[in-house]
């Protein structure tokens, strides 16, 4: 059975989010809404943390699990949460969807932490790269990942999210000392045998 990540914030506690946990997890996004309307251009949906908690990558995409983390404070309240998709597109890629804090925990250094404790888990477990995408433009997010030594790849342009049409920045962080030129090559063979959506068919 798999650990979950340490939280490596003292007052909250990492739990995997399951369908008995979508009422919190819609309440957090309802007490958080400037990541939807800054991506999206409206809050989240009524949906939000059922598709959050159960839906995959694309069809088609390769991965071997996808996991929904949510950090409880002692009131027993989501105050931050971070979905994961493991061996996404390549063996040992993992891919970091949502990274969400309460916006109340901002500046704290809390996000930081958090990361590392993610990124200490997945190494654990086999991980030699992460991935993400970054909505161009949104600049906390943009210098945040930059900050955890992420660099981009490429960019995906045209992707509808909600009312608004993103460019998304495409990054990367090696975890065992690899290059960008040795992820491209790994990930593209992997592509070979595999039928990825063809909007992201290569990094």
């Amino acid at each position: 059975l798999m650990t979950l990540p340490l939280s490596n914030v003292e007052d909250l506690r990492a739990i995997e989010l399951a369908s008995q946990h979508e009422e919190l997890l819609q309440q957090f996004f309802v007490d958080n809404p400037e990541y939807f309307i800054k991506v999206s251009g409206e809050k989240a949906s009524p949906n939000e943390a059922h598709e959050t908690i159960h839906d995959g990558p694309p069809a088609g995409w390769t991965y071997s699990r996808k996991i929904a983390i949510g950090y409880l404070n002692k009131a027993n309240r989501i105050a931050a949460t971070v979905d994961v998709i493991q061996d996404l597109l390549a063996p040992n890629v993992w891919h970091i969807g949502l990274f969400m804090i309460d916006a109340n925990r901002y500046g704290t250094g809390e996000a930081q932490a958090i990361f590392r404790g993610i990124e200490t888990w997945a190494v654990n477990h086999g991980a030699q790269w992460l991935r993400l995408g970054v909505v161009l433009g949104n600049s906390r997010a943009e210098s945040f990942w930059q900050s955890m030594g992420f660099n981009e790849t490429r960019t995906r342009e045209g992707v509808e999210m909600g009312q608004r049409v993103n460019t998304i920045r495409v990054m990367f962080k090696p975890l065992c000392g690899g290059t960008l030129a040795q992820y491209l090559t790994w990930v593209e063979r992997c592509l070979l045998y595999t039928s990825p959506s063809p909007r992201d068919a290569h990094e």
